[in-house]
Formats: C-alpha cells, structure tokens, sequence
C-alpha cells in the first residue's frame, strides 16, 4: 500500500493569500529598509519625550508561540477600592515612519493573516518580533494608556502618555487561565518574580470588574469554534479548540477599557479618528425568531440587554449547543466594520460590546488600523497637525475593513483545508455529528470529534439546526478545502434520485474508491 501523497500546505496557503488579494512576502527594499534601522539611534531620539517606567512589574499574556507582543499590563490598588490600570502598547510608529516602503507594504495588506500552518505578518519579523514586540527582558518604546477601575467597574481618570518600557514576564494563557479558575498549579514564573502573583490576581480583579459593568449595560458574550491544527514538521495530527478562560477574558477586558479610552482621549482633543464599530442589527427579527424557536421571547426593537441575559440563560441550558447559538447570532448581528469619526458627530456604537466608544489601537504589530490611531495620537500628545486627511481616513477605514474581511476568508478556508487533510484516510467512515446551519443554501454539520464542519450533500432534508445525527464522509477535496457528508441510514441508491443526485452518487463513489486503492 503507497502512503498518502504529501500536500505542501506552505503553498496552498500563499495561494490563497494572493487569491483574496494579499501580499504574501516582503518585497527585498522593504526587507534592507527595515535591516537598516538604527534601534539604539531611534529610542535616543524621543528619549526625552518618554516617561522612564522600565522599573514597574509589567507583565504580558499570550499564546505560547507569540513573540509578536503588542502589550503589556501593570495594576494599582488604592484606597476605596480603586484599581489604577496601565496598559502599555508597542511603539510602532516610531520605527516605521508614515509613507515609508515598510509603511506602504503593511498599509496593503492591512493586518497579519493567521492560517494555522503559517503566520503572513503584516511587518518583518525584525520589527514584529524583535524592535517593535514588547518581549520580556528588552527596553521597549510604548504607548501607555493609563485609567482607574471603581469598585463597580465603570472607568474614570484616563490619561495617555508615551513611555519606555521592560516587560518582566512573558506568561501563557492556558496557564494563567487554569491557575486562576483553580483548574491548573501556580506557574513557576509567578513563584520565581518577587510581587508577580499578586499583581496578576490584582489584574483579574480589575478585568472582572470591567466584564461585570460591561455585561449589565449588555455585552455579548459568545463562544465560538475555531479548530487549530496540531502540526509536526508540517503534517496536521489533530485539531484542537481553543477554549476562551479566566487569563483571555482578562486580556480581552482590558483591551475593550484601553480602546475606548483612545477614543475618548483624541475626542476630547479634537482629532477625527478611526472607529470600530458593530451596527445595530438589521436582521434583529430574525434573532427574535431564532430565541422564539428556543422558547424565549425578546422584544421587537433590538435591545443588547435582552439579547446579553438570552445567551447567558442559553450557556447555562445548553452549553453543547451554544457555540452554535453564538454562531448563528454573529452572523446575524452583521460583521464589524471600520469607519471615519469626527468628533461632536452622531457615534454608531458597537452593538456586541455595548458600548459608544470603540476602535483598534492595542495591537499595531498585527493590524494597520492601530498604527493609524498611533500617528493620530502622537499629533495631539505633540501639539502637531493630524497627519491625516478626512478624505484618507475615510478610505483607510473602507480599505482595512476590505483587509480584515479577506483575511477571514484565507483563514477560513485554510481551516477547510486542514479539516480535509486530517480526514483524507477516512472517506466512507461515520462519525457523530451535530448539526450547524440549515437552509436553501445547503446543511451542514459538525462532528463531534475531530471538530470538522462539512455540506451534508445526500439525506439532508428534515435536519435541523441543534439535531445530532450520524453522517458518513462521502467525499473530500483537500486542495479547495470540500468535506462532503451523506445521512447514515440513507441508501446508497434510491429510484427516487434525480439524475443529478445519481450523477452526485456515483461521483462520490468514484471518489472514495479511488482513495481506498491509493492509500
């Protein structure tokens, strides 16, 4: 028996970048731009503009292969109960200047692009991951975003400076998660940094508190399934889910309190601005019907709230099925969008986070739209004219909305094309499966494990969405990322078939037999 052939993902995934309209490497002037930087020339140049706080326990928390750090944390309690938050941000802008050719290239592709089998970063790795990355035990330039937490979470005294900067700790997610929801042993780190276990429970505190505020003025909170491969010398193993915990929510809280404080800050100052910003749902009567069809009644208008405490009810009922819930309900809200703001105008707002406020400036290593606010903020904290037009901002917003869309679509399909791999030695096997979406544009399901989605092209009729079925993979193409399922229990061959559906029949025949005499 041969072995299966070897599929170069590297290849399929620089494809799809080009397809959706990336560039997937660094053209060579940007790569000697960037190799020609000055690193000790750059900080020595703005030292005097920056606040020297290399001494404070700051601390991040990422992935256990990020080394593209955009920020860092430090807490403050005080009397009353308040918690000063200071969140530090990497300097950016200070190593790649507006119109360079490093500039130009990142403002193309407008965010990095994650595919599981490769990182397209938006900026070389020598700024990504070494000048420009707040990693432990180097002197960083930073944006500092400093604001207090009251006891009921709401936020007050915000300020924005510049500052230089020496993260003490890079920790892990799934550690700290685990240790602070009692799952998990303390991490070594913690013990070996004199005040850093403290600090952390003081940084939980004060992300706790900001959810707890966001979540009664109605927050969403949604968990969806996004599998990651398990890969070994560039053959996948397995998928795995990523599992939001204690650790990610306090990062993602302090991430949502610093943005807004941005927003705030440049409002204030007069500066048009960049905001993120979720509509109010056009398709909100449809996310009646889908709580309708869940024996819950919302109101008529949209309403956060409402919409918040149905899907908190749903995760306690019905934990299996709410990562399709929330699915479903994202879908409906509408996808996020970036837009020109001038301040004094009407705001949009953001409906999922239920606040006014809102925009991308806590990761500049990844996403362009972060390095813009960047320049923007530094021309008021400078006293200087904003380096924007209304008319550039405007199409800097349309084009990273364009950017951020797109990249969704390489990862996507690049999460298609791992799942076919994985189950390429399996066609004709069944599998227990649930089921995601059902409409006049097709079913599909999940399976339970390994968690791959797929078209259920043969006995789909009468499934509904939540229904656990058994299905049988019927057919893959592991180049365009198709995983094809029929309904167990459905014959092979029915006189009741339309020629198409036998045309489809013996296709997939011919399919799975020609897998079962290669491998």
């Amino acid at each position: 028996m041969s072995s299966p052939r070897k599929i170069n993902l590297h290849t399929i995934a620089r494809k799809a970048m080009t397809r959706y309209g990336f560039q997937p490497q660094f053209p060579q002037f940007v790569i000697r731009e960037v190799k020609e930087l000055n690193e000790g020339r750059i900080i020595k140049k703005v030292r005097s503009n920056v606040q020297d706080l290399r001494s404070v326990l700051w601390s991040s928390i990422d992935n256990a292969d990020s080394l593209d750090l955009d920020q860092l944390g430090y807490c403050e309690g005080h009397p009353h109960q308040d918690i000063t938050v200071k969140i530090a941000i990497a300097d950016v802008d200070a190593f790649v200047p507006k119109g360079s050719q490093t500039d130009i290239y990142a403002s193309n592709n407008g965010t990095s692009v994650y595919t599981g089998v490769e990182i397209f970063p938006m900026l070389p790795e020598r700024l990504s991951t070494d000048l420009s990355s707040l990693k432990a035990g180097a002197d960083r330039l930073a944006v500092v975003v400093e604001f207090t937490v009251l006891k009921n979470g709401d936020v007050s005294r915000e300020k924005i400076y510049r500052a230089l900067v020496r993260n003490k700790a890079k920790l892990i997610y799934e550690e700290i998660g685990d240790w602070l929801e009692g799952k998990g042993p303390r991490p070594q780190t913690l013990a070996d940094i004199p005040g850093l276990e403290e600090q952390i429970r003081l940084q939980d505190e004060a992300a706790q508190r900001l959810l707890t505020f966001r979540t009664e003025k109605g927050a969403l909170e949604f968990e969806t399934i996004e599998p990651k491969p398990v890969m070994r010398d560039d053959v996948i193993l397995d998928l795995i889910i990523q599992q939001k915990n204690q650790a990610r929510y306090l990062i993602e809280n302090f991430m949502i309190a610093a943005n807004g404080a941005m927003v705030r800050f440049l409002e204030k100052r007069g500066s048009p601005m960049i905001q993120r910003i979720v509509r109010t749902p056009q398709n909100w009567l449809r996310i009646v019907d889908v709580a309708t069809s869940l024996g819950e009644a919302l109101p008529p208008e949209p309403d956060s709230r409402a919409l918040s405490l149905f899907l908190s009810r749903q995760r306690r009922r019905d934990p299996e099925h709410f990562p399709d819930l929330s699915l479903t309900i994202v879908k409906l809200l509408g996808p996020g969008e970036y837009v020109m703001m001038e301040p004094g105008k009407a705001k949009y707002g953001h409906f999922g986070l239920a606040v006014m406020d809102y925009t991308h400036s806590t990761a500049p290593n990844r996403r362009y739209v972060d390095v813009i606010i960047q320049r923007l903020l530094k021309a008021v904290l400078d006293e200087k004219p904003i380096p924007y037009t209304k008319r550039e901002l405007i199409e800097h917003a349309s084009w990273c909305t364009d950017r951020d869309k797109a990249a969704k679509k390489v990862e996507r399909f690049m999460r298609k094309v791992e799942a076919a791999i994985l189950l390429r030695e399996h066609v004709g096997k069944s599998f227990d499966a649930i089921v995601t979406g059902a409409s006049d544009k097709g079913t599909y399901v999940r399976l339970l494990a390994p968690p791959v989605e797929g078209r259920v092209v043969r006995g789909e009729e009468g499934m509904t969405v939540g229904q656990k079925v058994r299905v049988r993979l019927v057919y893959l193409n592991e180049y365009k990322g198709f995983v094809d399922f029929a309904r167990e229990g459905v014959p092979r061959s029915t006189p009741r078939l339309n020629q198409k559906e036998r045309h489809m029949e013996k296709y997939y025949r011919r399919q799975a037999g020609r897998r079962r005499r290669r491998y």
